[in-house]
């Protein structure tokens, strides 16, 4: 939903202001309100993104857009890419595959290939709040109870959090003064959407070209026939000097451009905000996507971790709001604990990406293998958690399931059913998932933050269960399946935080002592 032009309030008060409407603020936008609060989000830019930006979702983002109810819109819009070949002196010389075929508990172990402007068009056609486009923001403030801004249309938005998406030249970063340090190593680089007759043998793979021991152009494969071209120039950067480019890397085969949909440069730039929250983590204003963090476009991280911040952030930020069920500081440490683990990861993406740039004046043999080296960053099944000092992850694991790590996808079948069905198709995003594995004696506590699970070997589901729902309301029910991924000999608990990480892991009353930590029992 846009709007431009309508008339507004000069004076609103809303749960949550959202700086920014690109898909990181857009999927804020449309979590944070489904969950149940008010969103007002403007954006300077003149209207929706019609072409060019990002161009493919990876395997967990894949997973995210499945659980917000978005990914089966977008999957036929689009195209699955999990090769990636090198070619070189008119011929190729490899393909890879092995680091998605080799994915485990991973229903979509590919690329999907698709323009960032689909999937804006997809995520606002479900936002129930309109975007305001045109409008910038010229200043901000905040209190302990809450944030205020002021528009250069005069309007004046109270919030009582607010979330700054809006990219990398961020007003409010800026307004915050929050630093944003890093490199910029000197690289330039051309990119193409364009639709192109040629007798190279054309394949839904990523191709990247070697000539003269260098891997300067990379044709990414887009939906509608379209190709999308990655070009390393020096000295001046024109759309001709790109094209020739392309041809001599494609050489013997013939190739003319037909119609170029979107051309563009970028310089590379490798930085990080010096903190993710205002107040040195304890404000209510936080980065998000491109305001936080940008690098280099190897490997296909931005829109995905933008997205991801987003998944991480919402439920955080409904929680705090709401207030509901949260012990002291309860909010504080959920929002800490945001910029905790993602400016962790954000790091890493950064350091991901600057090894893949840099290889690009490499041969194509080395730029791969740097790739296979990062490839749970490539895919985004890699990233976690554990390790980098979470308060909200208790290290812990039993075989599959590990705090910090991403909640496996697997195939359960509901007890009476001959059906199987995966997990992440039936969750729904906003509540933590306990998992009772085995004989474990169940208990539904917490009142409706949580959904509980009973999960028992394939031989085993309709064994007795014991438990009770002290605690719980009338919407809190307990579903029992049976899996594969249960042995016999289980008997613990997990749980799975709303952003399908786990949180914790073991026997007894642990779990609810994990819990405790920011909720009341």
């Amino acid at each position: 939903m846009t709007q431009n032009d309508q008339a507004f309030e000069a004076e609103e008060q809303v749960d949550l202001a959202i700086i920014g409407g690109g898909p990181t603020g857009l999927l804020s936008g449309l979590l944070a309100s489904r969950l149940g609060l008010s969103v007002r989000i403007i954006d300077a830019k003149p209207g929706p993104l019609i072409v060019g930006r990002a161009d493919a979702l990876n395997a967990r983002t894949q997973q995210y857009l499945e659980v917000v109810g978005v990914l089966n819109e977008l999957l036929p819009l689009g195209i699955k890419c999990n090769t990636s070949s090198t070619f070189s002196d008119g011929n190729f010389k490899s393909r890879q595959s092995h680091w998605w075929t080799s994915l485990q508990h991973c229903f979509h172990p590919n690329f999907l290939m698709i323009g960032q402007s689909v999937v804006e068009h997809v995520l606002r056609d479900h936002l129930e709040v309109p975007v305001y486009y045109q409008e910038k923001v010229i200043s901000i403030s905040e209190t302990e109870c809450g944030v205020v801004l002021n528009t250069d249309r005069g309007r004046k938005i109270s919030s009582k959090y607010a979330i700054a998406a809006d990219g990398a030249r961020s007003t409010v970063r800026q307004a915050l003064n929050i630093n944003f340090t890093g490199t910029k190593p000197e690289m330039v680089w051309a990119v193409l959407d364009t639709f192109i007759d040629t007798d190279f043998p054309v394949c839904s793979e990523i191709i990247t070209f070697q000539l003269r021991g260098q891997s300067r152009i990379s044709w990414i494969p887009r939906e509608r026939g379209m190709a999308r071209f990655y070009v390393l120039l020096d000295g001046d950067i024109t759309q001709q000097r790109a094209e020739k480019s392309i041809r001599e890397h494609m050489s013997p085969h013939r190739i003319d451009f037909v119609r170029t949909e979107w051309f563009s440069t970028f310089d590379v730039k490798e930085r990080i905000a010096s903190t993710f929250v205002s107040k040195q983590g304890a404000g209510r204003i936080i980065l998000a996507g491109d305001a936080a963090h940008v690098h280099s476009v190897n490997g296909g991280q931005g829109l995905n971790t933008g997205i991801a911040d987003a998944f991480a952030l919402s439920w955080r930020v409904v929680a705090a709001v709401k207030n509901a069920g949260l012990n002291p500081g309860g909010a504080a440490k959920l929002i800490r604990s945001y910029d905790t683990e993602r400016r962790a990861v954000a790091q890493e993406v950064i350091d991901v990406a600057a090894a893949l740039v840099r290889d690009t004046v490499h041969t194509a043999k080395q730029y791969v293998s740097t790739i296979e080296k990062n490839a749970g960053y490539i895919t985004g099944m890699g990233i976690s958690y554990d390790g980098v000092g979470s308060e909200l992850i208790a290290e812990s694991e039993r075989g599959i399931w590990k705090a910090g790590k991403r909640c496996p996808d697997i195939w359960l079948a509901p007890v009476g059913s001959n059906e199987t069905i995966r997990l992440y198709s039936i969750i729904s995003y906003g509540k933590y998932l306990v998992i009772f594995l085995g004989k474990q004696d169940v208990q539904m506590l917490f009142g409706s933050i949580c959904t509980y699970f009973i999960l028992r070997p394939s031989d085993g589901a309709q064994m007795e269960t014991k438990g009770h729902d002290k605690g719980s309301n009338n919407e809190t029910s307990v579903s029992v399946f049976s899996s594969n991924a249960v042995a016999t000999e289980d008997d613990f608990v997990v749980v799975v935080r709303p952003d399908m990480y786990i949180g914790y892991v073991g026997e007894g009353d642990g779990w609810k002592k994990y819990l405790e930590q920011v909720y009341v029992k």
